[in-house]
């Protein structure tokens, strides 16, 4: 069971929000919830949660100041910001604090769920097998938790590189990569951030922008193609991954680049 903060002062906010999780997420998570930033780091703490879901704009404490608490106390903690404000300088604060992902309201059920099942696969990552626990994988977990010396940390991130090079326009999820690779979930994870020292929806994002950027750089093809030819369904959501990413919307970007 996943324990989940919603941090919102709007109450209608908090309510939405937590029928939306509870309805993609049913019998795998408690909800738990706060109306500003002190009584987010004091709910955390008291019900033991490990996700963090935040609003920026909050009376007193903020979202932003609230998350740096969390951060600095409980350094495996899963920090999501879901505002309204689609500002640079806020999503580069949020980069800050090791936010998994910043999204902007309402949010998308699909991008949420993507950031929640990738926020699951990191708090699975991070947890230690029970003797309860069916043991197929834990040769394997504890192979990965071992320091791996650096011509095979090499081997192994040349060959998740790779896949994601060639794989990167389909559509992805850390999960069916790990078992199209011939990895258990957990493994993977692990040996990701091994391998790469960020979550796997991290990389993947950075690498699709890398294309982008070159893409944008032939005037002929409009951005909704080059969208598709990255790997995103939406052109809304590429472009604001990509306005999170590099500062600036597509367009703007190829504006830019193409003044003298």
């Amino acid at each position: 069971m996943y324990r989940i903060l919603v941090a919102d002062d709007e109450p209608i906010e908090r309510q939405v929000l937590s029928k939306r999780i509870q309805k993609n997420f049913p019998g795998q998570i408690e909800i738990f919830t706060a109306q500003n930033g002190r009584e987010a780091m004091e709910t955390f703490e008291h019900e033991n949660c490990q996700i963090a879901i935040l609003d920026i704009s909050m009376p007193g404490i903020n979202g932003l100041e609230a998350a740096k608490y969390i951060r600095e106390k409980y350094p495996d903690s899963i920090i999501i910001f879901l505002t309204a404000y689609d500002e640079f300088n806020y999503a580069k604060q949020a980069i800050g604090v090791k936010a998994l992902e910043y999204l902007l309201k309402p949010g998308r059920d699909d991008e949420l769920q993507e950031t929640l099942e990738e926020a699951f696969s990191l708090i699975d990552c991070n947890r230690t097998p029970t003797v309860e626990e069916a043991p197929e994988n834990s040769s394997q977990i504890a192979a990965a938790d071992e320091d791996l010396d650096h011509a095979r940390v090499n081997a192994i991130a040349s060959e998740i590189a790779s896949f994601l090079e060639t794989h990167y326009q389909d559509d992805l999820s850390l999960q069916s990569v790990a078992g199209r690779m011939g990895y258990s979930e957990v493994y993977f994870c692990r040996l990701f951030k091994n391998c790469f020292d960020k979550t796997f929806i991290m990389y993947l994002n950075d690498l699709r922008m890398t294309k982008a950027v070159e893409l944008l750089k032939d005037i002929s093809i409009n951005i909704k193609e080059i969208s598709e030819r990255v790997g995103y369904r939406d052109a809304n959501y590429f472009t604001r991954i990509f306005k999170k990413k590099m500062g600036m919307t597509p367009s703007e970007f190829r504006n830019k680049k193409e003044m003298p």
